[in-house]
């Protein structure tokens, strides 16, 4: 028999071995996911993968192994469920599809797709993960050099099963990849950013925000007001070309026609050369009259190119909002 004394020792080292036993249950990949800047899909990546600087995914350089990302419309799961049973289809752009089955994520339905393909006279295996996630498809492909024996089938799955989605991407990771600076977005709601290139601007009362990196068409002046501004490599080399060079880029913007240029000056802008061109115009779709203003910020080796577009009647006030932001740009 055993004291009361001993028989609190028994309970209590039970009760650490249990908790201990629970420790231990916990799968090693159970961490936060990881996601990539400006990404809504994450994952907690295999050791040795880091997030790619140039891509939405992780990276694994010295291995020449690579996850990556791509966020698709809603509708694009159905489509795809269907493309995707073509193997043969498949074979025509040189992958070898050799398995397909359905995945039990947390985050909605999936279907995983395995097989090889051959680039570069490199030989790769290759995963497909097409997810449902809500208000988008998620799709991730994986490829690991088939030598390589780090990346395992299992390793790749213990990673594919912990795929995480979020809301939004915080607005000012949103920022961050664009090569300028925005101090100030005058109350316009972020579109969409083109990392490394461009950011859409929209001013649209019970607009949703969206984070998915993907530009909207280039017609959709529905909104009560858009502002694009992209950084472009080039452009002309003497300031005796800026305004035939304002003009030629004008001519460029979609989604607008009877277009009745009403101002085109050399313009200062943030201390830098640059070209200010605007003109009335109507809704291709809509017919709706609106205003458009084209600005160019001329540098060293490219420019800016700030395109506003809104409806006629809320002009004025928009006007003073898109300079505002005009205004705060800065080189990164």
């Amino acid at each position: 028999m055993t004291s009361n004394g001993d028989s609190s020792l028994v309970k209590a080292s039970g009760f650490v071995v249990g908790l201990l036993l629970m420790v231990l249950a916990v799968p090693a990949w159970a961490a936060d996911p990881v996601f990539p800047p400006g990404s809504r899909i994450g994952l907690v990546p295999p050791a040795g993968m880091v997030a790619s600087s140039a891509f939405a995914g992780f990276v694994d350089p010295d291995k020449n192994a690579a996850i990556l990302f791509v966020t698709l419309p809603a509708a694009a799961y159905s489509q795809l469920e269907k493309s995707l049973d073509d193997f043969a289809e498949m074979r025509k752009q040189g992958l070898t599809l050799e398995k397909r089955e359905p995945m039990q994520l947390n985050i909605g339905k999936a279907f995983l797709l395995t097989g090889r393909q051959v680039a570069d006279k490199e030989r790769y295996r290759k995963w497909f993960l097409v997810a449902a996630v809500g208000d988008f498809t998620a799709l991730v492909s994986v490829q690991v050099p088939e030598k390589n024996t780090t990346y395992s089938d299992s390793v790749v799955r213990a990673a594919l099963a912990t795929l995480s989605t979020r809301a939004t991407v915080p607005e000012d990771e949103q920022l961050s990849l664009l090569p300028f600076v925005v101090g100030d977005l005058a109350g316009f709601h972020i579109d969409a950013v083109m990392p490394g290139r461009a950011l859409v601007l929209s001013d649209a009362s019970g607009q949703s925000p969206n984070a998915a990196a993907v530009p909207p068409p280039a017609d959709n002046l529905s909104l009560d007001a858009r502002f694009l501004i992209a950084a472009v490599p080039g452009g002309p080399a003497e300031a005796s070309d800026h305004a035939n060079f304002a003009r030629l880029a004008f001519n460029e913007i979609g989604g607008i026609k009877d277009v009745h240029i009403t101002m085109s000056e050399p313009l200062r802008i943030g201390g830098q050369s640059g070209f200010q061109t605007m003109a009335e115009a109507k809704d291709v779709r809509t017919g709706t009259d609106v205003m458009v203003v084209q600005w160019l910020r001329f540098g060293s080796g490219g420019f800016l190119q700030m395109v506003g577009v809104a409806r006629a009647e809320v002009w004025t006030k928009v006007l003073a909002r898109l300079r505002a932001v005009r205004d705060s740009i800065d080189s990164r």
